[in-house]
């Protein structure tokens, strides 16, 4: 079963990015707001982990600025949603063909 809400060490670890990063993109992505308790300790959603899955493949990955990114997912969530997907599945077409040449290496020089 899936936890609901995500501390911000959890999506840190999670996502391969630091606590810092993430309090930063807060500031700068309206559409980053997790939930905080009274005592102000932040909790993420799977929601929230999908805004910044989004964010790292805009000004990771495409290399978009700022305010690119946040352009980007003002206009097209839907078509940023797709092309992360896209990417993914690709990386993972490419790790299984990677596999296979192995294979292929291993058993012809057998």
């Amino acid at each position: 079963m899936e936890k609901r809400f995500y501390s911000i060490s959890e999506v840190a670890g999670l996502l391969k990015i630091s606590q810092s990063k993430l309090r930063f993109w807060e500031k700068e992505f309206r559409q980053l707001k997790p939930r905080r308790n009274e005592g102000g300790t932040r909790f993420y959603t799977a929601d929230d982990m999908e805004v910044v899955k989004q964010i790292m493949f805009l000004v990771d990955q495409q290399k978009l600025t700022l305010d690119g990114a946040r352009q980007r997912l003002s206009q097209k969530k839907d078509q940023v949603s797709k092309q992360q997907e896209m990417v993914e599945r690709l990386k993972r077409v490419r790790a299984e063909l990677r596999g296979l040449l192995r294979l292929m290496d291993e058993s012809t020089t057998q």
